[in-house]
């Protein structure tokens, strides 16, 4: 796609998903689009969930006149289509994106990574590099947000790449009940405790493909997840200057205990306010 100018206040996230539709809520602010399915140039999403998510991170709400806004709704947006229109991917694409990720992240002034992607892995040389890959990224300096998964409520669920113990993994504070308890929950196989926090992930408003409708309800910790990135966005815009384990410790003083066992709920659910006070 023809390479945009930056807008807004220039943090950006890379959103790896399934594409991103050119919703009139993202504006200018689709900084880049890479396709690792199709090879095509030009922005779209034939499933749906990488816009929803997107719209999480950085809608701005104009096509609902402002009623369904995303977290950091002056951010950036890369999107790097690495599933197709079933949801479905593999293992090399996903490390392809993240070798781009680090080739462009200076130019593209990318800062966060959203995976709202899980696997379960066949192998645990798979699991490891895929791992590998992830904690790449971290080393990196770039902050990365991982889904837990909806594997659950079985112990040792969570998906990889949100198994990594460097980066920041999120199960949905909604989903974790015996009725719907889908939320990913650690173990990891190297027994540490996983996910690091929840957010609300059930019957989630965000944006759609084509034009009727402009905006569509999903649910799962793929949604959680990208709440999570908006407001690492917005602390970002306040702070460019923190490192990726600062926002880490602070997203962990900002959470709310919910009684639960922590390979459930993590440190406990996110609280922004106490987020955005620090």
């Amino acid at each position: 796609m023809p390479e945009k100018q930056f807008t807004g206040k220039g943090i950006t996230t890379a959103v790896l998903d399934t594409g991103i539709y050119p919703h009139e809520d993202f504006g200018n602010r689709i900084l880049y689009f890479g396709d690792y399915i199709a090879g095509r140039r030009f922005c779209y999403d034939d499933n749906g969930h990488g816009t929803h998510v997107a719209g999480i991170i950085a809608g701005d709400g104009k096509a609902s006149g402002g009623k369904y806004k995303g977290m950091a709704p002056e951010s950036n947006l890369v999107a790097l289509k690495i599933l197709d229109r079933f949801g479905n991917g593999n293992k090399e694409n996903l490390l392809r994106a993240f070798r781009w990720i680090l080739k462009n992240q200076s130019r593209y002034r990318i800062r966060i990574v959203n995976i709202s992607v899980g696997t379960t892995y066949q192998t645990k040389s798979d699991q490891n590099t895929l791992l590998a890959g992830v904690d790449a990224l971290w080393d990196a300096g770039l902050v990365v947000v991982a889904a837990a998964g909806n594997q659950g409520p079985d112990p040792c669920s969570i998906t990889a790449p949100g198994c990594s113990r460097k980066i920041i993994t999120v199960g949905s504070s909604d989903l974790m009940d015996e009725a719907e308890g889908v939320s990913g929950r650690g173990p990891t196989f190297e027994c540490v405790c996983k996910p690091d926090l929840v957010a609300p992930g059930k019957k989630i408003i965000s944006c759609a493909p084509g034009t009727e409708p402009s905006y569509s309800v999903k649910s799962g910790t793929s949604m959680s997840t990208p709440l999570i990135s908006g407001a690492i966005a917005v602390m970002l815009e306040k702070d460019p200057l923190l490192t990726n384990m600062e926002i880490k410790m602070l997203l962990k003083e900002s959470t709310d205990d919910l009684g639960m066992p922590r390979n459930i709920q993590g440190w406990g659910k996110f609280n922004c306010k106490k987020f955005f006070s620090f």
